[in-house]
């Protein structure tokens, strides 16, 4: 080798060498910053630690460095909760999959976690640790911390898989058994949970915990008395939410060993489940107190159990209902038995609770459904009661008492099985009478007629005679009427009926109808021999008996009667003050009459008969030579009343005066203003018939000719045809041939439609076709003579044609008619009619302050009946509450009570529970609502709507079963009235939302 070569190679071995050393140098120092590393990761300082160990990993070559760095990186990351430490976990298994540290790692990280109390994230790593790489002692803690984490996370089964391997174990044995013991408690495993915690109950640090456990296992395992033991003596040592718990145990212990008095202060003491109870609960302390008889107190903790639908409800409804009896509150009885009767899930509670609610609902009626048919239902789902007989007797008679007669007919009808006549006679009876006061009286007949056939009670058979009787009167039937009111005369049990003594009047009237004014008398004067404490009734005797007396010529007797109507003056006297100057002057006292009449005029200024007596004073002064007076009066009434009827007699007879005293021209001038002013009435006619005579005594025919040219119901050609043709069809009229008569009128109307006797036919024809019920054919003939110019049939021909317009809620129609007839009639009847139907149409129309004004009309009058004053009552009640008066309302309905029936009756009765409600007076409120259901359950509409008022008023009460039981019950039973079902619901919704802050069992409504 060369000297050169030589040399090289020194060279190259001494590069060699500083490579090598400066290798290890940089090992070395790689170590040493390992150590620090590794120094600061155990002194917990992970950030500085991490980052050296990032810095070695950069600049070493050694795999097993590298691969340590990465472990120590990854679990710093894990402690300083760094986002990407699971990752770089993950990374450090992969890159490093023959690391020894792999199993380490997940270890030590669900260790990490675990230690933090963050279980969820230690099972994760727990999941990928290989158990058989772990030494014993470190297998015997990963049984246990995985296990725990499992039972954290209530991965029961997991966690009784890992902790059974270690239950045994020394170090983890007793903490594994108290959590095996605990799953087994919260599985309902108690005796499995008892076992284990028996095994570690003599360990200090399980003693405080295993205590209400333990007590809580006896309670369930049925060891009342051992639970009571032990949770009396855990009491003082636990805080407030554990007092609140083992209160509970003790004292439903004690409820379970029959013990209620002791069971009452604990049970009382128990806060809730998060503040809240359950409807166990409350079923528990109610049963307590009820045994106690503590009724105030048991209703207080029953009457939270709110929408309950199991055997405890069914227990609770029950002995709530039982508690309500035993303090005299039916009604509320009566909804907790209801409830009790519609669940099955104990059978002899529901049928004993179901008797129970029908008797109830015999005795205080029922607001869901009659009376009848929830006893009806009981004999039907129990018809092997022992009760039986006494449910049939009550039965029968609540077809009575429940005053819901077209129901309990119904019943009565399908329900063959519980029929009985007697029952039925009366039901039959007392729904025609119903119809009879709501004036139908065809189908009252009917009625009263199916209780004819009957005829088991002779004091009903009577009645129903005699109403019968009644209801003839009023279809114009006064034969069949007479023959009526004769044959209940003649019934022994007359008598003792309340019919009886206005039989007389009856009598009188239908004679009246009939005009035998004989018997008409003879009948009236001994009711008013009789009857002396009516006095309404008996003024009304005194009129028709003057009246009588009057059409039979006797005057003095009329001017008799006429006096004591006079003198009573219960109904308006300005008729009998009129009939009795007409009767003075019949009786041939001229003087004497015009003095009467002039008083009339004088006493009476506001009289519809006003009229009548100018005229006849006008008649009076000519028929007693005294023309300038008897002028004078027909120029007043024509002044003063110009629409009324009796103008145009008066122009016609004041024509005749002029014509009697051959003052021609003035004849002419009157009889011409009649033709003119008042086309087509009767004395329009004799006026052109009169003037006619005149053109022909001055030889002015032709005149005549061109004047009655113009006259369009004046046909001078045709005039002995048309008497001819009218004379025909008045003939068959007046025998009474309908038929015929209506064919000829309408053949005489086709013929001469403006003829002599137009305004005649019209009428006649309306009347026929009145009769035989066709006001639809009857309305035009109507219309034509009251658009004519005012005549002797216009009142009764605008009464007519507005009652069709009405019957036809033709409002608009109806209304001028109305008010014409109430400023036109002369029979106070006509305008009671007319003011009473006004304020019918205006309500109808919305028009309140005008229906309001109207009825204020008709009640000012004195003849109305108790209806038409419960009419316009009711419509001032409406008015007012639609224009939201409810001060004005409250008065108008207590006025409606006082006369109403039926519908009208219930809808006051609503609105007086209504404003009690609305003052807070919801005890008094609920009281009415329940004679609302007794008396007219019939009318489903204001049951429904009393009985949300009902359920409100217990809520305000603090009684949440009856409020939301009823209003439960109103949204199954009354969907047909959606206004009321929304408002139910409405109130349901709120108060679930209320009562779900304090008991668990409800769930909130939607």
């Amino acid at each position: 080798m060369t000297k050169k070569s030589i040399v090289s190679l020194l060279v190259a071995i001494s590069f060699g060498f500083q490579v090598i050393a400066q290798q290890s140098a940089t090992y070395t120092s790689n170590l040493v910053d390992y150590q620090k590393a590794l120094s600061l990761y155990n002194n917990q300082q992970y950030n500085a630690a991490q980052s050296l160990f990032s810095t070695v990993k950069k600049t070493t070559t050694e795999d097993v460095l590298k691969s340590d760095c990465a472990y120590y990186i990854a679990n710093c990351a894990v402690r300083l909760n760094q986002q990407n430490a699971d990752q770089l976990i993950e990374n450090f298994v992969e890159d490093y999959p023959t690391s020894t540290k792999k199993n380490t790692a997940y270890v030590d990280v669900a260790d990490y976690y675990f230690e933090n109390s963050k279980y969820s994230y230690a099972r994760k790593w727990y999941n990928k640790v290989d158990e058989q790489a772990l030494s014993g002692k470190e297998r015997e803690k990963f049984y246990f911390n995985n296990g725990y984490t499992a039972f954290t996370t209530k991965q029961y089964k997991d966690a009784r898989k890992y902790l059974s391997k270690v239950e045994n174990s020394q170090e983890f044995g007793s903490q594994a058994k108290y959590y095996i013991g605990f799953m087994a408690y919260e599985g309902d495993d108690y005796d499995r949970a008892n076992e284990y915690f028996e095994q570690v109950s003599d360990q200090e640090q399980y003693k405080e915990k295993l205590s209400y456990y333990q007590a809580d296992l006896n309670f369930k395992l049925g060891k009342f008395d051992e639970a009571i033991k032990l949770a009396k003596d855990r009491l003082e040592t636990s805080d407030a939410n554990e007092v609140s718990e083992l209160s509970k145990i003790i004292g439903e212990s004690y409820f379970n060993l029959e013990k209620y008095a002791e069971a009452i202060p604990y049970l009382t003491k128990y806060k809730g489940k998060k503040g809240k109870w359950s409807n166990t609960d409350f079923y528990q302390l109610g049963y307590a107190y009820y045994k106690q008889k503590d009724y105030e107190n048991a209703i207080s903790e029953f009457n939270k159990i709110v929408g309950g639908n199991n055997s405890i409800a069914q227990n609770a409804y029950y002995h709530l209902a039982e508690s309500y009896v035993n303090l005299n509150k039916k009604q509320e009885a009566l909804n907790a038995f209801r409830n009790a009767s519609q669940m099955n899930f104990d059978l002899k509670i529901q049928e004993d609770a179901w008797l129970n609610y029908a008797k109830i609902s015999y005795e205080i009626g029922n607001p869901y459904q009659s009376a009848p048919q929830v006893l009806a239902g009981y004999l039907e789902k129990y018809p092997d009661s022992s009760y039986r007989d006494e449910i049939e007797t009550l039965l029968i008679d609540s077809y009575i008492t429940s005053k819901n007669y077209n129901e309990a007919l119904a019943l009565l009808e399908s329900k063959k099985s519980f029929e009985n006549k007697v029952a039925y006679q009366k039901v039959a009876f007392y729904r025609g009478l119903e119809l009879y006061n709501e004036g139908d009286y065809q189908e009252a007949e009917a009625l009263f007629d199916a209780s004819l056939k009957e005829s088991q009670d002779q004091k009903y058979t009577a009645r129903a005679t005699f109403w019968k009787a009644e209801a003839d009167y009023n279809l114009t039937n006064y034969d069949d009427a007479l023959i009526g009111f004769k044959q209940f005369q003649q019934q022994a049990q007359a008598s003792e009926t309340p019919e009886y003594e206005n039989l007389d009047y009856n009598l009188a009237y239908t004679y009246f109808k009939l005009k035998n004014y004989d018997r008409s008398t003879e009948y009236f004067n001994t009711f008013i021999t009789n009857k002396r404490e009516d006095q309404l009734r008996l003024n009304d005797a005194y009129l028709r008996l003057g009246d009588g007396y009057f059409v039979s010529s006797q005057y003095q007797s009329a001017i008799s009667a006429y006096d004591n109507a006079i003198k009573l003056n219960k109904i308006d006297s300005d008729y009998p003050a009129f009939q009795k100057a007409i009767s003075i002057g019949y009786a041939g006292q001229t003087s004497a009459k015009i003095k009467a009449l002039q008083q009339f005029i004088s006493d009476y200024p506001k009289s519809k008969l006003r009229d009548d007596a100018l005229y006849d004073l006008g008649n009076s002064y000519i028929k007693d030579n005294n023309t300038a007076k008897g002028m004078a009066a027909y120029n007043q009434l024509a002044s003063e009343y110009r629409m009324s009827s009796f103008v145009p007699k008066a122009l016609l007879r004041q024509g005749l005066v002029y014509y009697n005293g051959a003052e021609n021209e003035n004849a002419l001038t009157k009889f011409k203003k009649v033709a003119g002013d008042y086309p087509g009435t009767p004395e329009a006619v004799q006026a052109v018939s009169t003037a006619r005579l005149i053109y022909i005594d001055l030889g002015r025919v032709d005149d005549y000719a061109n004047w009655v040219k113009q006259l369009d119901y004046v046909e001078v050609t045709d005039a002995d045809l048309d008497n001819a043709t009218y004379e025909a069809a008045e003939k068959q009229y007046l025998d009474n041939n309908t038929d015929k008569a209506i064919k000829q009128f309408n053949g005489y109307l086709n013929q001469f439609p403006n003829g002599l006797h137009a305004l005649q036919s019209h009428f006649y024809v309306a009347q026929l076709y009145y009769k035989k019920d066709l006001l639809e054919n009857a309305a035009p003939h109507y219309k034509y003579v009251a658009d004519a110019s005012r005549n002797e049939f216009t009142e009764q021909a605008l009464t007519r044609l507005s009652q069709f317009y009405l019957e036809s809620k033709s409002w608009n129609k109806a209304i001028p008619i109305l008010s014409r007839l109430e400023n036109e009639a002369n029979y106070p009847q006509n305008i009671v009619f007319a003011q009473s139907n006004l304020m019918k149409a205006n309500y109808q129309l919305e028009n309140y302050d005008n229906a309001v004004a109207y009825a204020e009309k008709v009640l000012a009058s004195s003849t109305i009946d108790n209806k038409i004053k419960g009419d316009a009552h009711i419509i001032i009640a409406r008015s007012a509450i639609k224009t939201g008066n409810e001060a004005k309302a409250k008065t108008a309905y207590a006025n409606v009570e006082g006369v109403a029936t039926g519908e009208t009756a219930a809808e006051a009765l609503y609105y007086n529970a209504y404003f009690k409600t609305k003052e807070g007076k919801h005890e008094a409120s609920n009281t009415t609502v329940q004679k609302l259901a007794k008396d007219y359950s019939g009318y489903k509409y204001y049951s429904a709507k009393g009985l949300v008022l009902m359920a409100k008023n217990y809520y305000a009460l603090n009684d949440a079963f009856q409020a939301t039981y009823i209003l439960e019950s109103v949204i199954q039973n009354f969907s047909e009235f959606d206004d009321v079902v929304s408002e139910a619901k409405t109130e349901l919704s709120k108060i679930k939302k209320e009562e779900a802050k304090t008991n668990s069992s409800i769930l909130p409504e939607d």
